[in-house]
């Protein structure tokens, strides 16, 4: 039997970012509910030396219970997918938001073009604040009220510590290298996906290679969402979410 819903945040964020959807859901569903800091972020420490993915996801396998649910939006979705395959026992279920096995583009894949990890990489050396700012926006273009969702994002991730630099830098380069689409494939627990129609850092297209890897794969897209639709739809998305926990 399940044990507990598992939040991880995405990439510059920190777990405050989940807690208007914690408060509502809480009393909605049967199941202890957690938001966990990716370590670096948050005020979390992250694993010793340089900032290296699966190392960092051995730390989050710390902090899980076993048969958790883990649902990770974004970078998140990296991690969780990761701990299902190495830590079976831990995961009973995962459900992405706004996130794919892979995210940068490569021959064949839809992502990230390369230019524009490496310009936020390069921002990130001059300027982090600067760097935040300009992803909140990316985040929330396409949604009908972008300036209330990037207010709303920078607001809760005020709540808690900034993130470690090598975090940051960490994290970057985890979304322009790690390809987890052959364990996509090998997972055994039930995978779910939540996604915003008019996300510009997972494209449409994205979802259709991921079910032709995966045909168990199951994804629901809200038209008119972006990269956060936890913020700009709550309530639908937490509909959504309570269908598929």
């Amino acid at each position: 039997m399940q044990n507990e819903v598992v939040f991880l945040h995405g990439w510059g964020m920190n777990k405050a970012v989940w807690q208007l959807c914690e408060a509502t859901l809480q009393s909605e569903v049967p199941y202890t509910l957690k938001a966990i800091n990716l370590p670096g972020f948050g005020g979390s420490s992250s694993a010793a030396g340089s900032y290296i993915f699966e190392k960092n996801a051995e730390l989050i396998a710390e902090q899980l219970s076993c048969q958790s649910v883990v649902v990770g939006w974004s970078l998140g979705g990296l991690f969780a997918l990761y701990l299902a395959k190495h830590f079976p026992e831990k995961v009973s279920k995962v459900i992405l938001v706004a996130s794919t096995p892979l995210f940068a583009e490569k021959f064949n894949w839809p992502g990230i073009a390369p230019k524009v990890l490496n310009n936020f990489a390069t921002q990130l050396t001059t300027n982090t604040g600067k760097t935040i700012e300009r992803f909140l926006a990316i985040q929330a273009m396409g949604s009908e009220h972008a300036r209330d969702d990037i207010k709303q994002l920078r607001t809760l991730l005020g709540q808690l510590p900034q993130a470690e630099d090598k975090a940051l830098s960490g994290g970057l380069t985890i979304l322009e290298t790690v390809d987890l689409r052959d364990m996509f494939v090998e997972i055994k627990q039930p995978i779910s996906g939540i996604f915003g129609r008019l996300d510009s850092l997972v494209p449409h297209a994205a979802i259709d290679q991921m079910h032709q890897l995966n045909p168990k794969f199951e994804s629901h897209v809200l038209p008119k969402a972006s990269h956060a639709p936890f913020i700009s739809h709550k309530d639908t998305f937490i509909s959504l979410l309570k269908s598929i926990i």
